[in-house]
Parts: structure tokens; C-alpha cells; sequence
């Protein structure tokens, strides 16, 4: 749209959208994501293993906790060992393609995690991933 002034110049109308501060807003939040994403995990408070190799999770999936008290969570949900396989089967409906992650306090016995590996196992779930932290640098 073009405007006429007194002199005679003729001036168009300023029709572009200014996207910076849209751009600013959203690499913020994109900030604030990725550094609260990692505590929104799991409520439950546990000492996972530290090691070398660390592979990030980037998805949401099941995860399997056991405490230092060797209690068994089912995502942040206590339960009973015996009905693990029973509600793992119930939540997944292709249990052959299905990943869980197992979470462990450093301080439980591998008799425990092995224990709760052969109760997701006998759920029809062979791919399971145990959750450690990167070794701090000190």
C-alpha cells in the first residue's frame, strides 16, 4: 500500500512481521526444557552407578526403579515384584519391541536387579537398558 507525503515522495507501508523476539522467546524456553527435562525424569531419589559410557534418554519410556531399600517402583509407582510382569504386559501392547530402562541404587545387590530383570523378562520384554550417570570429573 502506497502513501503519499506533502513533497510528493510516495512511501510504502511497513507490512513485515519482526520474528527476533519470537525467536529469543522460544530459545529461552528451548533453554528452560532442557535443563528441567532431566530432574521431571523420576520422583524417586536413587544413587545410580556411575561409568564411562553414558547414553542419554531422549524418549519417554517405562522405567523400573528399585531404591536402596530394595523397593520396586514401576515408573513412580510402588509395587508389588510378583505383579510386575502382569502390569508390564497390561501397559504395552508389543512387549518384543518394547524398551524398559531399569534404574538401581548403586548399594543393591545384583541378586535384587537380577531378580527384577527376570520378572520384566517373563513379561515378554527382552530389551532392557540399565540408567547409570556419567563419572564426574574430579
Amino acid at each position: 500500500m502506497a502513501f503519499t507525503t506533502r513533497g510528493g515522495h510516495t512511501q510504502t507501508a511497513l507490512a513485515e512481521i519482526n520474528i527476533t523476539p519470537l525467536v529469543d522467546v522460544v530459545l529461552v524456553l528451548l533453554v528452560i526444557f532442557m535443563l528441567t527435562a532431566p530432574v521431571l525424569q523420576s520422583g524417586i531419589q536413587v544413587n545410580v552407578p556411575q561409568t564411562k559410557t553414558v547414553r542419554e534418554i531422549t524418549q519417554q519410556r517405562t522405567v523400573v526403579t528399585i531404591d536402596k531399600d530394595q523397593q520396586v517402583y514401576l515408573n513412580d509407582k510402588l509395587i508389588n515384584l510378583n505383579d510386575l510382569p502382569s502390569l508390564l504386559r497390561a501397559q504395552s501392547s508389543d512387549t518384543t519391541h518394547e524398551t524398559i530402562y531399569l534404574r538401581a541404587d548403586a548399594k543393591v545387590s545384583w541378586g535384587a536387579m537380577a531378580t527384577v530383570m527376570d520378572a520384566v523378562k517373563s513379561s515378554g520384554i527382552t530389551n532392557v537398558s540399565v540408567v547409570t550417570q556419567p563419572i564426574s570429573g574430579k
